[in-house]
């Protein structure tokens, strides 16, 4: 994750004269980005370590790859993960298991990053309904994942979208705030200057159930995507999981896949 790059100069012209002065800015430091899953499919799963850019640096994002990675549940059982280059730890035996917690441990550059997550009971995805809208001449679709949301409140689900096999880099979450222990009937948010479905596009959405703190990171990412650039609002790093500092997110979530088409 890449922080903003700010400088300004000022000039001021006065009498023909030309005076610049340049404005100070703390440095803003680099931070570690920790970004994992544990999820109901079978494994292994991944965790990647990296470090932001700060303000004064303008090269490559650097990875870690002597960080200390365990992910342990709430039974007791612990794992340490095996690095595989680029910053990435995979586990080799753990399985997630809905209902559990996990709790992630990263030693690195001499300080320690936690972060918990509870992984939610699956709720059954049903399909997704296709709803062609013609306006003004133009087709338009809605993507609305169908699912019964249970009777009990606080579930909270984020979607990833694929289109022709290729990953929509936007963030859709929903829960049952409005509406609870109904069948769904809220649409994906898509962003229609970067998609435009046509007919036969393949459609690919895997929902996870995540709990209350990743829905939370995710919104916010999501408005983060909304107002920055063209938004007009600077960007911010959303509320992570994840203690002492670090940015990212470890998320213990439940995934299912429903494919269809546009028609």
């Amino acid at each position: 994750m890449r922080n903003i790059i700010v400088a300004i100069l000022v000039i001021v012209g006065f009498a023909s004269c030309e005076k610049v002065v340049e404005i100070k800015y703390k440095d803003n430091q680099s931070k570690v980005v920790i970004e994992g899953n544990v999820t109901n499919a079978t494994g292994p799963y991944y965790v990647k370590i990296s470090k932001s850019i700060s303000l004064s640096n303008t090269g490559f994002v650097t990875t870690i790859d002597n960080a200390d990675v365990t992910i342990s549940d709430d039974l007791g059982n612990t794992e340490t993960l095996t690095t595989i280059g680029g910053g990435v730890y995979k586990t080799s035996t753990l399985q997630g298991i809905p209902g559990r917690t996990y709790i992630l441990n990263v030693q690195a550059d001499n300080q320690t990053y936690t972060a918990t997550s509870t992984m939610p009971e699956p709720v059954t995805f049903d399909s997704v309904k296709v709803e062609k809208l013609v306006m003004s001449g133009e087709t338009e679709y809605n993507l609305i994942p169908i699912y019964t949301d249970p009777a009990e409140k606080g579930n909270y689900y984020r979607f990833e979208l694929s289109v022709n096999d290729k990953i929509i880099n936007q963030q859709f979450i929903l829960n049952d705030e409005l509406k609870n222990g109904v069948v769904n009937t809220f649409r994906l948010e898509i962003n229609n200057d970067d998609l435009k479905l046509k007919v036969d596009d393949k459609i690919n959405v895997v929902m996870q159930c995540i709990d209350a703190k990743v829905a939370s990171y995710y919104t916010m990412l999501a408005l983060i995507a909304d107002s920055g650039p063209g938004g007009g609002i600077t960007p911010n790093n959303p509320q992570t999981n994840i203690s002492n500092g670090a940015l990212g997110v470890f998320s213990a979530h439940t995934v299912q896949k429903r494919e269809t088409n546009a028609q």
